[in-house]
């Protein structure tokens, strides 16, 4: 869990991504080799903590997959605007 002031929320684990790297016969340390980040990086990402842009886009390139798919959990089912008053 992680938390902001008072809310706290659940981490929603990524299976897709740990999936990608299940197939691939992979460890952690080999992806984060791969993608130029430490392995203590890849592993918070595998298990749903947010990650930098930049992160997204070096383990994106690991495995072939766009680097949106790591923030489509995070945004509302309308997008990113949904909620905001003008």
């Amino acid at each position: 869990m992680i938390q902001k002031g008072k809310e706290v929320r659940a981490l929603r684990k990524r299976e897709w991504l740990a999936k990608l790297r299940i197939e691939r016969q992979l460890t952690h340390e080999q992806v984060a080799e791969m993608a130029r980040i430490e392995r203590s990086t890849y592993t918070k990402a595998e298990l749903g903590h947010p990650v930098s842009l930049r992160t997204a886009k070096q383990i994106a390139s690991v495995f072939g997959v766009s680097w949106v798919l790591f923030f489509e959990d995070d945004c509302p089912p309308g997008g990113q605007g949904e909620g905001k008053t003008a």
